[in-house]
């Protein structure tokens, strides 16, 4: 530990004079970011052992949930956040590493801001934008098409097995929060690039269970997937702030818009509560009300 414990007291060091002298910060700004970081290094250090340059974004995302369950307000979270993105990008501009692992953690949400939704005809754009030719693209395009014609959670998703897979009877069985499980209707679309895919998986991972794998044969990890989508939509043309929630925000949109029950809606998400489905429709409020009271019991 102690070596490591070196390494982040030097680049500290440097990164303390970057913002004070390059980003002329304030000297209260500058003390703030480097408690934090301090802070930060601590978490790394005690539970992971490893120099800044080895920081991987499940170790942040651990380490925002710690915040979370001491009670830190999502304000200081989100604070707390942005600056260890700063001080990534500071090793990021002098080639330490050579990509932050902070850019794709969410910034903890504030209040019920809707992310934004696509329409049907933006999802068949990034589907259609992955080049269905290499081995890669065939499991992207299928893993894109399950996350919205699903309404996958990201974790749902690089979670799916083989035997969850019921295309005989058209569902899939998903294994949500408190592994709760759940069946879902799977599209047509779906199941056939499923199936051509998995086809096509070299022998060597004949023995993996995971459906969607990396080609080191494992779990893709949440980060590979919010990639992916980017990369998509960008070759799509699409600039709307997209990640694997957009396509599950959007396909409960999707559904709403084409009829169905908010109760039915809440089933397929998989929600404890009704109250929870509100946050993915774009009904007004009365409306959303007396939807509500029409479909449950007092």
């Amino acid at each position: 530990m102690a070596e490591n414990t070196k390494k982040w007291e030097e680049i500290a060091r440097r990164y303390r004079t970057y913002i004070k002298l390059e980003k002329r910060l304030a000297d209260n700004t500058v003390e703030s970011y480097m408690r934090d970081l301090g802070q930060f290094a601590h978490f790394i250090l005690r539970f992971y052992d490893v120099a800044p340059r080895r920081v991987e974004a499940v170790m942040i995302e651990r380490y925002i949930g710690w915040l979370y369950d001491r009670g830190k307000e999502k304000t200081s979270q989100a604070r707390i956040l942005s600056g260890i993105r700063s001080f990534f990008n500071y090793l990021l501009l002098t080639d330490a590493i050579a990509a932050s692992p902070a850019e794709f953690i969410d910034t903890p949400k504030f209040g019920r801001h809707l992310p934004d939704v696509l329409t049907t005809d933006e999802i068949d754009r990034i589907i259609a934008a992955v080049d269905m030719r290499t081995p890669k693209g065939r499991r992207d395009s299928a893993m894109l098409e399950v996350l919205y014609s699903c309404g996958l959670r990201v974790s749902e998703l690089t979670a799916l097995r083989l035997s969850d897979l019921f295309f005989g009877e058209g569902y899939i069985r998903v294994t949500g929060k408190g592994d709760k499980q759940r069946l879902v209707p799977v599209s047509a679309a779906a199941r056939d690039k499923i199936q051509l895919y998995l086809e096509e998986r070299p022998p060597k991972y004949s023995g993996a269970e995971t459906v969607f794998l990396n080609n080191r044969g494992t779990s893709l990890t949440r980060v590979m997937v919010f990639t992916i989508i980017r990369q998509a939509a960008l070759r799509a043309g699409i600039e709307k702030h997209i990640s694997p929630h957009t396509f599950r925000h959007s396909f409960a949109t999707h559904l709403l818009e084409g009829g169905a029950g908010i109760r039915q809606v809440q089933e397929m998400l998989g929600h404890e509560s009704i109250l929870t489905t509100e946050i993915y429709t774009h009904l007004d409020s009365r409306h959303l009300r007396e939807t509500v009271e029409k479909h449950l019991p007092i």
